[in-house]
């Protein structure tokens, strides 16, 4: 009877360690699956309902004027999870500029501000981005207005991912300040006190709901 008994415990036993060996392995091997599929390239293409282009310039020294771009499309490829070796692409339809002023618009569009017959887009192309930290990140790239490329930093924060409405979203917020006539948008009527009417410096900032592919 306790040779049976014996005999009984030590198949269990068997039983139990092949279990837990196959348990194991499988555990293992989907670690490894999980890690090369972080380790691809996953493309992001921008959720343009749910994004906004914004800018804000100064008006007679004492207040600010907003507008928009109301076309614009991006998209960004990344192989690390917090998004630290993300490429960037942002372009922007001149002829979309809104600010609720059709004469206004009328003139940003002329050869005093974008020359938008000639130079119809706005380009971005990043270089490169810091992970700072609590969401927070550096992005670097080089920023095309008219015929002039100059290298700009934008403040990026970072919103969070969800999945949700059929997909993958990643939400971002970029901003940073230009100097207008860095770019040829050349126009400075003046005040009768002398300050400009238009200012020099631009703040953009840009609001991006990022759809996973």
């Amino acid at each position: 009877m306790k040779k049976i008994i014996f005999t009984t415990a030590v198949v269990l036993s068997a039983g139990f360690a092949v279990t837990a060996f196959r348990t194991i392995s499988r555990q293992s091997e989907d670690q490894v699956i999980s890690s090369n599929e972080a380790g691809q390239t996953s493309n992001w293409k921008l959720d343009k309902t749910h994004s906004n282009v914004i800018f804000s310039v100064s008006h007679l020294v004492v207040s600010d004027v907003q507008g928009s771009f109301k076309s614009f499309d991006g998209s960004m490829d990344a192989s690390k999870p917090d998004f630290s070796d993300a490429k960037i692409t942002f372009s922007i339809d001149v002829n979309s500029v809104s600010t609720d002023n059709e004469n206004r618009d009328n003139h940003l569009k002329s050869d005093d501000f974008f020359n938008a017959a000639k130079f119809p887009q706005i380009k971005f192309v990043s270089t490169s981005i810091t992970a700072l930290g609590n969401g927070k990140y550096k992005l670097v790239g080089d920023l095309t207005i008219r015929d002039v490329t100059k290298s700009v930093p934008f403040d990026v924060t970072y919103g969070g991912t969800v999945n949700a409405m059929g997909g993958t979203h990643a939400g971002f917020k970029a901003k940073t300040t230009i100097n207008r006539f860095d770019y040829n948008l050349k126009w400075d009527k003046t005040t009768e006190a002398g300050g400009l009417v238009v200012g020099k410096d631009v703040d953009i900032t840009i609001n991006v709901d990022m759809k996973k592919s």
